[in-house]
């Protein structure tokens, strides 16, 4: 695991297109294809704002959704609302190389099931994605793997929905499926994360996010999470 500390969230978020300009590049020289899958949250959104003016050869990339609030379209706590808002209305990105969580389906455990299919089709079974992006919240979870809840326990397959969290159920890509991917980011910003931060820096596995896989982790904090006056 690397952890870098940066001045604020403006330079996590260029840091983090940074390393994923770079993964995309090796990818696709290795395999002709680059596969990722992206959280939301502000400086998420700030990466993908300064990934939408890089020069990635967008024709070879494959964009998945780690999470994603079951509620229509268009709904501004909606992660994809504000991809399309950053990423998908700039950058290009062909309509068949996004693959957003369907979460407007009326059975969502059969959505899921589709959604574990997708990911087979474009990056193998099982599925081995180039690189996750994830957030660190307050509690301690990541993607929607939130404590307590029953996605937790998932091990036979690689997207689950959750119960009811914060007024909305959740899809979400589960830990075998983000353990297995070749690069995993964290973005963390913000001083209300500092206890996390410390304990996701310790692997405390008592914590959602400590469960994630420490190998082939960056970790990308401001001065604020990292616990640093000044």
């Amino acid at each position: 695991m690397k952890v870098e500390v940066f001045p604020d969230s403006a330079t996590v978020a260029a840091s983090g297109a940074g390393i994923i300009f770079d993964e995309a590049a090796a990818a696709i020289s290795a395999r002709g294809v680059f596969t990722m899958a992206l959280s939301g949250g502000k400086t998420p959104w700030l990466m993908t704002k300064a990934l939408a003016a890089m020069s990635i050869p967008w024709e070879h990339v494959q964009l998945f959704q780690i999470d994603e609030r079951v509620a229509p379209a268009g709904q501004a706590d909606r992660n994809l609302t504000h991809l399309r808002e950053t990423l998908l209305e700039h950058a290009a990105l062909k309509p068949e190389n996004v693959h957003p969580m369907p979460v407007e389906c009326a059975d969502l455990e059969a959505a899921a099931a589709d959604y574990s299919r997708v990911l087979r089709q474009f990056a193998g079974t099982p599925p081995i994605l180039d690189l996750v992006h994830l957030g660190l919240g307050p509690d301690g979870h990541t993607a929607s793997l939130v404590p307590h809840d029953p996605a937790l326990d998932v091990t036979a397959a690689d997207v689950a929905v959750t119960n009811q969290y914060q007024g909305r159920r959740r899809m979400t890509l589960t830990y075998p499926v983000l353990n297995r991917s070749r690069r995993i980011l964290w973005l963390v910003t913000g001083a209300d994360k500092a206890p996390m931060f410390a304990r996701l820096k310790e692997g405390d596995e008592s914590i959602p996010a400590g469960r994630i896989s420490r190998d082939h982790t960056v970790i990308l904090a401001d001065r604020a999470a990292a616990g640093m006056r000044g």
